[in-house]
């Protein structure tokens, strides 16, 4: 009886404690002032990086789109990283040659678990603007999108900026799943930022001062993790430039991809960026991804200790909504910034799938191997 002692009183603290750490992230939402950039000449040189392999599809939607933005072209450098392609990712990038776009072919002859970062790596080096922006080669943006980064980064001298992505153009009810579950992934992300304790950000949509990322050694220390090379970078700036990060609260710095879909993309998909916190340094970012992973863990025992004795039954449901009231305060408020308040109804459904996801996720995230563009690393 003492061990079900155990586990009712470590639930209800792990309950309360969950409770508390979303009212933080809700609290560091709203610490983000909506950005309204002034009218003033923006005189910054950037460098646009996309890494791409096999992205033939939709590749050229992404150059048409960085080629329209509303920034004076002198100060605007794009550069693409083919990473091995082996469709006609470098024959449609080259095509654009003539109008100032720039291709790289990564020429690696032995293997990598980090071809992400060594692309950028090697444009970063040869990079003649100032501040580096980030994104993928199947992402889409509006023409106001670089303008909206140039003029946050010149009112603010954060040394990294965390935009917003999401994800658009659903086709099922899985792809929605995935819209709402990713937001509350942006908004945790944003919500640390605006806490000034930034544990998250996405490599589709992130900028950061050029030397500010040699003033770090880079990607040193974590270039041979496939995945990293947007969230341990944070990190490292964090550690470095305390306070000096920053979250673009604005509709205009949107980056929109695709979700996957599959369920077997989607799985591959997180694990790899699950795979990330086996080189986390920050102790309390540790604690807390453990934490969370407990409770979905501990609400999963009280269904199965309910099959048997009622009370862990209750105690389930109570944590179950407990979470899902939580959360919905929580994303109300993100999904009203991404105007997707209607992916809202999904949340009790989600709320029951996501207890599986992140358990399976937080085990097989940090142990074995995972398929990544048709490579296998680990």
């Amino acid at each position: 009886m003492e061990v079900l002692s155990v586990i009712s009183y470590t639930s209800s603290f792990l309950t309360v404690l969950y409770v508390v750490v979303v009212i933080g992230f809700i609290r560091g939402w709203h610490k983000l002032v909506f950005f309204k950039p002034k009218d003033a000449v923006l005189t910054t040189k950037v460098s646009i990086l996309v890494a791409a392999r096999n992205e033939a599809e939709n590749i050229s939607k992404t150059i048409e789109d960085l080629l329209a933005q509303h920034y004076d072209k002198q100060l605007t450098e794009i550069i693409f990283i083919d990473d091995h392609s082996t469709d006609q990712t470098a024959e449609i990038i080259g095509s654009y040659s003539s109008r100032g776009v720039k291709l790289i072919k990564l020429n690696e002859d032995r293997a990598l678990n980090s071809y992400k970062k060594k692309a950028i790596q090697t444009a970063i080096a040869g990079a003649g603007g100032s501040l580096i922006i980030t994104t993928d080669a199947d992402c889409r943006m509006g023409p106001n999108w670089l303008k909206t980064i140039v003029s946050f980064y010149e009112e603010k001298k954060y040394k990294m900026i965390s935009s917003p992505v999401s994800y658009f153009e659903e086709k099922s009810f899985f792809e929605r799943a995935q819209t709402l579950e990713f937001l509350y992934l942006i908004g945790l992300g944003a919500s640390t930022i605006g806490n000034k304790k930034p544990s998250t950000c996405n490599g589709a949509n992130l900028a950061y001062e050029r030397d500010a990322f040699y003033e770090v050694d880079g990607f040193k220390g974590i270039d041979d993790l496939a995945s990293g090379d947007d969230e341990l970078l944070l990190h490292k700036m964090a550690a470095r430039y305390e306070g000096n990060i920053g979250f673009l609260k604005n509709e205009d710095a949107v980056v929109y991809t695709h979700p996957k879909a599959t369920l077997k993309e989607f799985i591959q998909q997180r694990k790899r960026w699950a795979s990330k916190s086996t080189r986390y340094k920050n102790k309390s970012i540790i604690v807390l991804g453990v934490c969370v992973w407990l409770f979905n863990l501990s609400i999963l025992v009280n269904v199965g200790l309910g099959l048997f004795i009622g009370f862990y039954f209750k105690l389930a449901l109570v944590q179950l909504l407990a979470k899902m009231i939580v959360e919905f305060a929580f994303l109300y408020d993100v999904t009203s910034f991404a105007r997707r308040k209607n992916l809202l109804v999904m949340l009790p459904v989600l709320n029951v799938m996501h207890i599986l996801y992140i358990v399976y996720i937080g085990i097989a995230g940090n142990s074995g191997k995972y398929n990544w563009k048709d490579r296998m690393v680990k």
